[in-house]
């Protein structure tokens, strides 16, 4: 059985959990163009964000069309995104 996800957009590179899912665990995406899956590479919670596509260092995080923030390291596909390895422009002047 697979989790669903949220994603709004189709730039967007994460998507928010509607249930929690364990490491190992699949991810449901409706893009619009269609469903995707994603294997969770760390257990996430309800609320939170997974890595649809790998980021590098600096990359924009995309969520709902819009960016949130900047990727603090290297983020596999399928990883939790969070302030752990992301870090947000809310706020900031505008870098990204």
């Amino acid at each position: 059985m697979s989790v669903p996800a949220a994603c709004l957009s189709p730039s967007d590179n994460v998507a928010t959990l509607l249930g929690p899912v364990e490491a190992g665990g699949t991810v449901a995406i409706d893009t619009g163009a269609g469903e995707t899956h994603v294997h969770a590479r760390d257990p996430i919670a309800l609320g939170h964000k997974i890595a649809l596509a790998d980021l590098a260092l600096g990359d924009r995080v995309i969520k709902y069309g819009e960016c949130i923030g900047v990727a603090s390291c290297v983020i596999a596909r399928g990883q939790w995104v969070h302030v752990h390895n992301m870090r947000s422009t809310r706020a900031q002047a505008s870098t990204a």
